[in-house]
């Protein structure tokens, strides 16, 4: 397992933008694929996106398709979330996960009982 500390949450107008860091301990950060949920009030944890081991395949949910972008640094064990366009719906704890081991290079597994490591949450409010 990695142990995940996520940051960048915060308080935004709709239309802004956030950026979310992952940063991930130990040395086996590259053998995992990285994924974003969330999850609102009431609501069930949904997948965002995710990255796959090589840095060369994704995965976007399609609420968020053209605003938001993955992106991770294999050498500072970090991934990060920019955030654009933020809409209040986006409003949720957004939630970092290492995939379990055994995924190809470019897998983007997308259920969260896929994922075997998560971080504690970050907060993202949206207001209109």
């Amino acid at each position: 397992q990695v142990q995940l500390v996520e940051s960048g949450g915060g308080m935004v107008q709709a239309g802004g933008s956030l950026r979310l860091s992952c940063a991930a301990s130990g040395r086996t950060f590259s053998n995992h694929a990285m994924g974003w949920f969330r999850q609102a009030p009431g609501k069930e944890r949904e997948i965002v996106v995710v990255i796959s081991r090589n840095n060369l395949n994704t995965y976007y949910a399609d609420s968020v398709k053209g605003r938001f972008t993955i992106a991770r640094n294999n050498a500072k064990n970090t991934v990060y979330l920019q955030m654009n366009s933020l809409k209040p719906e986006d409003t949720a704890v957004y939630y970092c996960a290492a995939s379990m081991g055994g995924y190809g290079g470019y897998a983007t597994p997308q259920h969260a009982g896929d994922f075997g490591s998560w971080g504690q949450g970050t907060q993202v409010t949206v207001s209109s």
